[in-house]
C-alpha cells in the first residue's frame, strides 16, 4: 500500500513540478530554471496535468470494480473517462484524441467505435502507472488492463504495446527489480510479446485497412516499442547523458518515445 501511495504521489508532483514547462523547448526551460530544471512547484496549490488527472481516472476504475474483467472493468473505465471529460477541471491542454474518444464516449458510442484507431499518442501510456501497481493480477490480467485503458482512446497497436510496457516497468520496479536490470525485462517482454492479441480485452480492434491478422497487427506495436528501447540501451552506453534527452530517445508525443524518454530519465537518475 505505502509503495503505491508513494508511487502515486511522485507521479503526482513530478508532473505539476514539470507542469510549467510542459510546451517549452529545452533551451527554453534551461534558460528559465538552469539545467537542472524547475525544483520548486508553483501555485497555491500547485496543479497537476491532465496526466495525473487521468491516471486517477484508471486508478479510481481499478479500485471500483469487483473483479478484473473486461466485462467488468470497461463500463466503469468509459464512465471515469466521460467524468474526467465533463469536469470543471478539466482545463489541462489535455490530448486531442483523449477529448475526441471521450466525447464519442460520452455521445454513448461503444469505446471499438470511439476510440481514435490511428492515434498511438501519449495518452495511452501516460495514465497506465496504476495497473502496474495492483496485487494479484495474473499475467493476462495486467496485460489485458494495461491495453484495455490504452485501447478506449488510442486503438494504435503501439498504443496498446508501449501501455503493457509502462505498466511492466512499475510492476518491475515495484516488485524489487534493480532499476539496471528494468530495460532488459523490457526487451524480453517484446519479443515474448510479439504476436500475442487480447482478443478477450480488445475483440475485433485489430481489423483496420491493410491489417489481414491480430498478430500481424500488435507485431507492428511490439516493433515500434522495441525500436524505441534500443533507442534507449543506445543512449545509456554513451556514458555522456548531459543535454536534451529527447535528443537521444524522441520528443515524448508518441507512445513508444513516452515509454522511452521517460525510462531514459529514470535509469540516468534512478
Amino acid at each position: 500500500m505505502r509503495t503505491a501511495s508513494g508511487s502515486l504521489f511522485g507521479l503526482a508532483y513530478g508532473d505539476a513540478l514539470g507542469r510549467p514547462t510542459e510546451f517549452q523547448d529545452y533551451g527554453s526551460i534551461v534558460a528559465t530554471y538552469g539545467v537542472a530544471g524547475p525544483r520548486e512547484l508553483t501555485g497555491h496549490p500547485a496543479r497537476v496535468t491532465d496526466d495525473t488527472q487521468m491516471a486517477l481516472a484508471v486508478g479510481e476504475a481499478l479500485l471500483e470494480v469487483p473483479a478484473y474483467t473486461p466485462e467488468s472493468l470497461e463500463p466503469v473505465l468509459t464512465r471515469r473517462f466521460v467524468e474526467w471529460l465533463k469536469s470543471p477541471d478539466n482545463t489541462r491542454s489535455p490530448g486531442m484524441s483523449c477529448l475526441h474518444a471521450c466525447v464519442g464516449l460520452a455521445g454513448g458510442l461503444p469505446w471499438r467505435e470511439a476510440t481514435q484507431t490511428g492515434s498511438k499518442g501519449c495518452g495511452a501510456n501516460m495514465r497506465v502507472a496504476p495497473v502496474g501497481l495492483v496485487p494479484g493480477l495474473s499475467d493476462n490480467q495486467r496485460a489485458g488492463v494495461a491495453q484495455l485503458q490504452a485501447a478506449v482512446t488510442h486503438g494504435h497497436p503501439t498504443a496498446l504495446a508501449a501501455s503493457e510496457l509502462t505498466a511492466y516497468a512499475v510492476f518491475f520496479l515495484r516488485g524489487g527489480l534493480a532499476p539496471a536490470d528494468v530495460l532488459a525485462a523490457l526487451r524480453e517482454r517484446c519479443a515474448l510479446q510479439r504476436t500475442t492479441y487480447h482478443r478477450q480485452w480488445l475483440g475485433e480492434l485489430w481489423r483496420q485497412p491493410g491489417v489481414s491478422r491480430p498478430e500481424t497487427f500488435m507485431a507492428h506495436g511490439w516493433d515500434e516499442c522495441a525500436d524505441a528501447l534500443d533507442r534507449v540501451g543506445r543512449a545509456l552506453a554513451t556514458g555522456r547523458h548531459e543535454g536534451d534527452p529527447c535528443r537521444a530517445t524522441g520528443a515524448g508525443w508518441v507512445a513508444e518515445e513516452a515509454l522511452a524518454t521517460a525510462l531514459y530519465c529514470y535509469l540516468i537518475s534512478p
